[in-house]
């Protein structure tokens, strides 16, 4: 079974307005609202390719209410906790001449909430997956991602961490399954420039050999690098598409290679599948399905 902790989520309030001009009243051309948040983007792709998975995080208030009924329209599996205060963030993505986003704080998160959250994860079993994605909220301590993964250290778990910064090099010591970083967010904590595929591969070897077992490194319209624990290191170009929306494209990776792992043990076929949801879901206004990305393997 694959869980995803989703601390923050979101409603994500999409707007098309033609042309937005500050300090008037601007109209929009489509508008839509969609549940967000890294670990539920990648439970919804996971989903759309029948791959059971568990969704879990923390939602408040009637923002809270409208992303557990979107994701149960989706039916995708969730065991959020309920929070009694505030309610969950509302994201704002205005799409015009340029795109800009204005993202929602969210409630606090208080100890006997996170103790909750340690309880449902004492059910997880050998070899189930774990996704932890996405920022920390203020309310919580920005170690919480090493508490968790010391906290399940004697289970064996496959654990998938998708941060950036510090929280990402923290959790390095514990071995994590698989780390995603883009090749922008690695070439930060590195202090360089990374914009090609071999470019990356000697700092995703670094990774591993700070504590990651495997390194899986999005880049865009490069494509991606993959860098095994079995010493294998896979480059591939990135499919041809128009891209339409690159939002959740990086979780739909995750999700992709998860699926192509989960169904084949093969990490050359995960890869495959990764970049194909990836794109998929940067070629589509909405998170890839099956179909879509199937489309886009046939053509790797």
């Amino acid at each position: 079974m694959i869980y995803t902790i989703t601390f923050n989520p979101a409603l994500d309030y999409i707007m098309v307005v033609p042309s937005c001009r500050s300090g008037e009243v601007n109209r929009t051309e489509s508008e839509k609202i969609m549940a967000g948040g890294k670990g539920i983007n990648v439970s919804i792709v996971l989903n759309n390719m029948g791959v059971e998975n568990t969704a879990l995080g923390f939602i408040s208030g009637f923002t809270g209410g409208a992303i557990e009924n979107i994701l149960a329209d989706m039916n995708c599996k969730t065991d959020f906790i309920k929070l009694d205060n505030g309610f969950s963030r509302i994201n704002v993505k205005i799409k015009s001449d340029a795109e800009t986003e204005i993202n929602g704080q969210g409630p606090d998160i208080s100890d006997g909430a996170v103790k909750k959250l340690y309880e449902k994860l004492d059910s997880l079993n050998d070899g189930d997956t774990l996704v932890l994605a996405g920022s920390i909220p203020s309310s919580l301590s920005d170690s919480i991602y090493c508490e968790i993964m010391d906290y399940l250290k004697d289970k064996k778990l496959n654990i998938v961490v998708d941060a950036t910064k510090d929280l990402l090099v923290n959790v390095l010591k514990y071995k994590p399954f698989l780390v995603k970083p883009n090749n922008h967010e690695i070439g930060e904590i590195f202090g360089v420039e990374l914009k090609t595929r071999s470019e990356v591969v000697p700092y995703a070897k670094k990774m591993q050999e700070m504590g990651a077992k495997n390194v899986l490194v999005s880049m865009a319209g490069e494509g991606a690098v993959f860098v095994g624990e079995n010493g294998e290191v896979y480059e591939s170009e990135a499919p041809k598409g128009k891209l339409v929306n690159s939002t959740g494209a990086g979780d739909s990776m995750v999700a992709g290679f998860l699926a192509g792992y989960m169904e084949k043990q093969d990490f050359m076929y995960a890869l495959k599948m990764g970049l194909s949801a990836g794109s998929a879901s940067a070629f589509s206004e909405n998170l890839a399905t099956k179909e879509e990305i199937l489309n886009v393997f046939k053509t790797i």
